[in-house]
């Protein structure tokens, strides 16, 4: 059993798959700094305020128990208050559209370099090889 996973980890899509989510999920935190320290400060202070993602709308009455500010967004969620954290939401969807806006050009820049790589390792087409087999019996 353990030499069939040592198997299973050795080949190379595992080992891609591996590289590719460490590197995805550090990649996620840059674009989640981007966001979040970044972006959204100047979204924040364009609408009013400097932390965006701390809007939000209070939906009922807040605990009995609970004597923080009642602007805390993060406060009055851990409280257990009914809140619609719609800034929080925001963020999260602009950090979306970020992330995905950056990996479409990756992907766009990576499919254009392949394009443009010569494929030597393909050889002839069906056609070409028909073509030479067809010439080949002729000069016989």
């Amino acid at each position: 059993m353990l030499k069939e996973f040592r198997e299973f980890i050795a080949k190379g899509n595992v080992l891609d798959l591996a590289v590719a989510v460490i590197i995805g999920a550090a990649f996620a935190k840059i674009v989640t700094s981007l966001t979040d320290d970044i972006i959204m400060p100047i979204i924040g202070k364009i609408f009013g305020g400097l932390d965006f993602s701390s809007y939000f709308l209070l939906l009922g009455a807040v605990p009995a128990d609970y004597h923080g500010s009642m602007t805390d967004y993060a406060a009055l969620k851990k409280a257990g208050a009914p809140v619609l954290g719609w800034g929080a939401f925001v963020t999260q969807i602009v950090s979306f559209v970020i992330l995905a806006f950056i990996i479409f050009l990756m992907i766009k820049a990576a499919n254009k370099a392949m394009r443009k790589a010569p494929d030597a390792a393909a050889g002839p087409t069906e056609v070409e090889l028909l073509t030479e087999i067809r010439d080949e019996l002729k000069r016989r």
